[in-house]
């Protein structure tokens, strides 16, 4: 009788390279002591289709999903779950037995956890940015009742639709301009990669900023971004991407492998992630 095949799941991007989702999986497995692997799969755009379709015949229980492809993917996929509605984007794809693919946003979740305890109801969160996180963060602002929500990007278009989708007011800023004065923001969310290792930095000055707001920066490589050194040179509080990272990889590993990474481990795994 052919033994089960172990466990194994990934992540897709263009790039990939960077992505530290594999050391997060693999340290989760093995402290479970989980015979399963998770590795990076580059994939270009125009062979992304290519790539879901194999998916079962791969004997991969799922994937998470990176930039550029968080939206893209809602096209491949079989079913839609209400993270990934709502957000109009998809972080994981999971395998199901039939060979059937459904799509969830666990970015939500990742963004939810470290800023449910910010004061954000009826204050203002600033989104830069409009893709896949962007639309992540803008569902955890609705879902933490910001009152008002500001997108600032360079499709207008994009963020205009992203804001109605929210429900939520708010307005959208040509990206490049300044920002203006925000005397409620409780939380500013960086959903780009400026300021990604290879990528120009984001520059953008944070003077009208209060000094109760907070900068999330999703970008994890560098782990210290030049606007976290920025927010923290005027006293602001900070999230760096690792924590995220680690937020939605733990409600990824649950689909892939079907029990809960033990987070007990957290300082552990972030020691071993800033090596």
């Amino acid at each position: 009788m052919t033994p089960p095949m172990p466990p194994v799941a990934g992540v897709i991007g263009w790039p990939v390279a960077h992505s530290k989702s594999p050391r997060i999986h693999r340290f989760w497995l093995e402290k479970l002591g989980i015979d399963g692997d998770y590795s990076r799969f580059p994939v270009a755009p125009e062979r992304l289709g290519d790539f879901v379709g194999a998916l079962p015949a791969m004997g991969l229980r799922g994937v998470n999903v990176t930039i550029p492809h968080k939206i893209a993917v809602l096209d491949l996929v079989d079913d839609i779950d209400d993270s990934a509605a709502f957000a109009g984007a998809a972080n994981t794809l999971k395998v199901f037995d039939d060979g059937r693919i459904g799509a969830a946003n666990t970015d939500i979740d990742g963004i939810l956890g470290p800023c449910s305890d910010l004061g954000i109801e009826g204050r203002e969160v600033i989104i830069l940015g409009s893709g896949g996180a962007a639309r992540a963060a803008a569902m955890a602002a609705r879902g933490l009742r910001a009152g008002w929500v500001t997108i600032m990007a360079r499709n207008m278009d994009t963020a205009t639709d992203l804001l109605r989708a929210t429900g939520q007011p708010g307005t959208v800023l040509q990206w490049g301009g300044p920002l203006p004065p925000s005397p409620e923001a409780r939380l500013l969310f960086n959903a780009t990669s400026l300021g990604m290792a290879g990528q120009p930095p984001l520059d953008l000055d944070l003077s009208a900023l209060p000094p109760d707001c907070t900068v999330f920066d999703a970008v994890y490589v560098p782990l210290e971004t030049p606007l976290l050194v920025a927010a923290r040179a005027r006293g602001l509080a900070t999230i760096d991407g690792l924590t995220m990272l680690i937020g939605q990889a733990a409600l990824a590993f649950e689909i892939f492998f079907g029990t809960a990474p033990p987070r007990q481990h957290d300082a552990e795994l972030r020691a071993l992630l800033t090596r």
